[in-house]
């Protein structure tokens, strides 16, 4: 279960995750994670949140933000809303490393996601920090955090969830890991 100051690091990558405010925390009005990214490059494909907006705010680095059919580079004091439904991608696009903060709101089970996202990564050293499809696929179906992979129709993408997703359930693939985040899901 995420946790205000909780700290998740990829011994890997080095990259740094510090819940500054959970879902619980806020009554579900956002999820707030410090993130020190020394990654560079995209680390999700570009993508959309069907019920949250993000907010990011630089605190040192730089932060390459996607949006709008542009790239813009954000400096430390610097911030952009990113709307719901807005297809967007943020990442580190230079050598030094980026640290910020990322507020969703509403918060939905984003903490979870993102707690759940991190800690099998790190257990799984999965490639380039991405789940295969048929994780994703399972992890899109079950969680109320939305989003979805630009370029890909929605429906299609809802097909694939509803059809595949269930069926991998059925192998044992989860959305959420008790192991990882303290929910099975």
């Amino acid at each position: 279960m995420p946790f205000k100051h909780q700290v998740l690091t990829d011994p890997i990558k080095g990259d740094v995750y510090e819940f500054l405010e959970t879902a619980q925390d806020s009554q579900g009005e956002r999820v707030s994670i410090k993130m020190t990214v020394k990654t560079k490059g995209q680390l999700v494909p570009m993508h959309l949140h069907m019920l949250q907006d993000e907010h990011f705010t630089v605190l040192s680095g730089q932060l390459t933000v996607l949006h709008e059919g542009k790239s813009q580079v954000l400096q430390a004091g610097d911030s952009i809303v990113l709307a719901k439904n807005q297809v967007h991608n943020h990442f580190n696009n230079h050598d030094e490393p980026v640290e910020f903060i990322q507020t969703v709101s509403p918060a939905l089970d984003f903490d979870y996601f993102i707690e759940n996202l991190i800690n099998y990564t790190i257990d799984h050293q999965v490639k380039g920090g991405k789940f295969g499809l048929i994780q994703q696929l399972v992890t899109s179906k079950y969680i109320a955090s939305k989003s979805y992979v630009a370029g890909i129709p929605i429906p299609v993408q809802n097909f694939l969830m509803n059809v595949v997703g269930p069926i991998a359930k059925l192998f044992g693939v989860k959305a959420l890991y008790a192991e990882y985040c303290g929910i099975n899901k």
